[in-house]
């Protein structure tokens, strides 16, 4: 769908049924997210045949590949949003200065970020794992996604660029490369297959910057910006933190509480540390709808919330709510009745089966209310109501999860995951309350005319 089309004529993000809107965005999204689940499973696949400690090498240096995400896909989200209001205004050389200006962003975050990476990660690394082999892949591994994460960074903000416009196909089809080019140069590196070089973890690692490169490269062809003048910076880099800034945290600090919460795993096993990182990249893949449709949602809420037609707002959100939560009750269901058979994919160590076994099945019963705890914080962020979706983060990650977390594991390790569901509870009821609350403000009417069936 051109832009011309879908902005300057109104009948898309204003006009369309909601449900339509969603039919036409979300599965492409959700997609190319499939493919990254694919992706990042069968990367913890190949490395787990290849060893047990280069598989707890994934899951130690999987925080900082989330902030990598965190800065990258948080300033994406702000350009995504600024750009969105702007087209909304008819503005559309200013949404076109304020993706130049996430370009330039996305350089200097990922510059940053390498530097400081390099510096610490062999420190980093000795707080999450204590066997010798294991902290040596797992420093091998960090350093080269670190140093070649340019192309997540890139990315993150031409993805974001062509998702205000409504094109969701380009950045799925650049998704789904980047994801083939993983999976394809996993084994070959991994294994040293034909006339590669065998290069343990070190090859997933390479095998992984290679798929991020190329899905840049596609996102890039049509999503590059030329920036403003430098003197005129300043002001869409405020605009874009302004609304970027609680994605920035919110993932952030789902990195702070991982790692806290894999050294206080670590003083059981490396092992449960293992569990915990097959589980997050095992659960990515039952998330993939709640996770599309909050990205589909950004641009649609930030659209018709500047245009001031609420209605819109709150039937996008009815609609999430329920689709997600279909889903996610797939998922629960799953990892209540077959644990064992999915941690059995990646690992066949008795200690990591048994521990992910009794794991699983608590933490899945937190994906019901993971609807609500996750997607309201996106709510409040795309009406550019940042403080209340960053009230909604800090609960779940850190006054909630954390602080559970570490008084279960006094008492024993099964009883530790009860944190993810109470969690899930508190976050989710908390957000319910202030998203209805919204409702009965003045403004935010409710005597709007909804036209969404």
């Amino acid at each position: 769908m051109s832009r011309s089309n879908q902005f300057s004529d109104e009948d898309f993000f204003r006009a369309a049924p909601i449900l339509t809107i969603l039919y036409k965005i979300a599965p492409p999204v959700m997609l190319a997210q499939l493919i990254q689940a694919l992706y990042n499973i069968v990367d913890s696949f190949f490395v787990g045949k290849y060893s047990v400690n280069a598989l707890t090498a994934l899951s130690v240096i999987y925080p900082l590949q989330l902030i990598i995400i965190a800065l990258a896909v948080g300033t994406g989200v702000g350009v995504n949003t600024f750009m969105a209001r702007k087209y909304a205004h008819g503005q559309s050389s200013e949404a076109d200065l304020t993706a130049g200006t996430g370009m330039v962003l996305s350089v200097l975050s990922w510059l940053i970020f390498a530097l400081i990476s390099t510096v610490i990660m062999r420190p980093y690394v000795m707080t999450s794992a204590t066997d010798p082999e294991a902290i040596r892949d797992a420093v091998i591994y960090g350093r080269i996604v670190c140093l070649g994460s340019i192309g997540v960074f890139l990315e993150g903000n031409w993805t974001k660029v062509h998702q205000a416009q409504g094109n969701m196909r380009l950045p799925m089809f650049a998704q789904i490369a980047g994801a083939l080019t993983n999976i394809i140069l996993d084994p070959l590196l991994i294994f040293g297959i034909g006339p590669f070089p065998e290069l343990g973890v070190a090859g997933a690692a390479y095998a992984t910057v290679c798929g991020q490169i190329a899905a840049a490269v596609i996102t890039g062809i049509r999503g590059f910006r030329l920036p403003p003048a430098i003197h005129s910076m300043p002001h869409y880099i405020k605009r874009i933190y302004y609304y970027g800034y609680p994605s920035i945290i919110m993932q952030a600090l789902f990195t702070v509480y991982i790692v806290a919460l894999n050294i206080i795993l670590a003083g059981f096993s490396d092992s449960a540390v293992t569990v915990l990182g097959l589980y997050y990249k095992v659960q990515t893949f039952f998330f993939i709808p709640l996770m599309g449709l909050q990205t589909c949602i950004v641009p649609v809420l930030s659209f018709n919330y500047a245009c001031q037609n609420f209605a819109r707002c709150r039937s996008t959100m009815k609609a999430v709510f329920w689709i997600s939560g279909l889903f996610m009750a797939l998922g629960s269901i799953l990892f209540f009745f077959v644990p064992r058979q999915i941690i059995g994919i990646f690992s066949d160590s008795e200690a990591v089966l048994s521990i992910g076994a009794s794991a699983f099945p608590i933490i899945g019963s937190s994906f019901i209310p993971a609807v609500f705890s996750l997607t309201t914080p996106v709510f409040f962020q795309a009406i550019g109501n940042g403080k209340a979706s960053l009230f909604l983060s800090l609960m779940r990650q850190i006054f909630c999860l954390i602080p559970s977390f570490w008084l279960l594991s006094l008492i024993g390790l099964d009883l530790t995951w009860f944190a993810f569901p109470i969690s899930e509870v508190l976050t989710g009821t908390a957000g319910l309350a202030l998203y209805i609350k919204k409702f009965i403000r003045p403004c935010f009417p409710v005597t709007q005319t909804e036209n969404e069936k």
